[in-house]
């Protein structure tokens, strides 16, 4: 049984996030931001292996909506299908707002680059608590969908507007720090919050290799760190597909 006190502890957290960043101040991109370590060229393909490499968020968005479509009858569709359903759409078009922005890479494009990953982390948020929450309605998931939506869209638009990514940033982290409080709170088995743990790590790992793009591309030689960012990305997303089955029993 939850204890009184735990209910709270989202909200702590979000708040103690918020307050941070409210005291920090505007977050400015950083000025070499757009100097990627791919610089290859595949026939009229710029910065290939980068744009390439979105590919995997293709094959993962498909997996996802496969199982979305064809393994959900509609009496058995849960609170947290359409979430799922948004979060898999959103990996789907991740790749071509991706392969968009690093085809020519500045911030115009940028904006539909993490347009569809801020919507994409809102609506596993959304799937998530929709999962966990006991006695959810319908109406308030797909309320609780359209919100944490409305926030990722207003995450990116400041950005666009006054080049501060605190919001954008908070939504990523809010993403992978509530996930597993949230699993914590509302006592979710050990199996489902190792499968989550999973594709976080994953996550994490991509956004290493996304610091570290120029000294993999050097050691490695083949491939760049952000080209790795994106396949690890993209693996963590089929993580999520493939848990999602597992959690919900599907064949």
């Amino acid at each position: 049984m939850m204890k009184p006190v735990q209910k709270f502890i989202p909200a702590i957290f979000v708040l103690f996030l918020f307050g941070a960043f409210v005291w920090h101040g505007p977050i400015a991109q950083l000025s070499d931001y757009h100097a990627f370590a791919d610089q290859t060229i595949l026939g009229v393909i710029p910065h290939a292996i980068d744009v390439l490499s979105n590919l995997a968020f293709v094959g993962v968005g498909l997996f996802g909506l496969s199982i979305a479509l064809s393994n959900f009858p509609l009496a058995d569709r849960s609170m947290s299908y359409w979430a799922y359903w948004s979060f898999f759409v959103w990996i789907l078009v991740t790749s071509l707002g991706s392969a968009f922005y690093h085809w020519a890479p500045d911030d115009q494009r940028l904006f539909w680059d993490r347009l569809p990953i801020a919507l994409a982390c809102a609506s596993l948020l959304a799937a998530v608590r929709a999962d966990l929450v006991p006695g959810m309605s319908r109406r308030t998931a797909l309320l609780e969908l359209s919100i944490f939506l409305g926030c990722a869209i207003f995450s990116v638009g400041w950005w666009q507007q006054t080049a501060d990514l605190r919001w954008y940033l908070l939504l990523q982290i809010s993403t992978l720090c509530l996930i597993p409080i949230w699993q914590f709170v509302y006592a979710a088995p050990m199996r489902q919050r190792r499968l989550f743990g999973g594709a976080i790590m994953l996550y994490v790992l991509a956004k290493i290799c996304e610091c570290l793009d120029h000294t993999i591309l050097l050691h490695l030689g083949l491939i760049s760190g952000h080209s790795l960012k994106h396949i690890l990305a993209a693996l963590a997303a089929a993580w999520i597909a493939w848990s999602w089955r597992k959690v919900h029993r599907i064949t």
